[in-house]
């Protein structure tokens, strides 16, 4: 089983996943978050500043973590597909091949949960993006991506309100 949680910048993805890596009923499960810091020190432009060949590097990331048997991680394909999408370095050609390329992973998720943003503040851990309106847009973004490639995503589900809240959803969702 694949189950990957999408949506804008801090809105508690990784929390999410470092919650349920806490509960038996996910004990066979690996468990991905983040490495945006790492990435950075290497040098690879983050969020406003990305590039084709970043969005690339963060899209093999996803790729791999698609390669196991049982995984939940705090990005998706989509997550990639809007920061592609939001770059001010990238041409709306290389954009929109990248985004139709990314889009044919999308059908490997069982489950895709649409982390909202609605009533999370921002939290600077240092890497992420601040900019409230930058989170608007990449929120819209994605929405906009999952709207667009709904037909290739098996099952998409809306959690929002505390971590307590998001979890009992994700876990009455996949009932394990």
């Amino acid at each position: 089983m694949k189950i990957g949680l999408c949506g804008t910048m801090s809105v508690g993805k990784t929390t999410l996943v470092n919650t349920l890596r806490k509960f038996k009923e996910f004990d066979e499960f690996k468990f991905r978050t983040e490495r945006s810091k790492y990435l950075m020190d290497l040098g690879v432009p983050l969020n406003k500043d990305s590039t084709l060949k970043g969005q690339t590097i963060f899209l093999s990331e996803r790729a791999n973590e698609l390669m196991c048997d049982k995984i939940i991680t705090d990005r998706t394909v989509i997550d990639v597909m809007a920061f592609a999408q939001c770059s001010k370095s990238m041409n709306f050609i290389d954009k929109d091949k990248f985004s139709d390329l990314a889009a044919s992973f999308l059908s490997e998720y069982d489950y895709i949960f649409y982390v909202s943003p609605e009533g999370v503040d921002i939290e600077d851990n240092g890497v992420r993006e601040t900019d409230e309106e930058y989170r608007e847009l990449i929120d819209f973004t994605i929405q906009h991506m999952l709207n667009r490639y709904r037909h290739r995503i098996k099952n998409l589900i809306e959690i929002k309100g505390s971590t307590k809240e998001r979890i009992k959803t994700i876990q009455e969702t996949l009932s394990l």
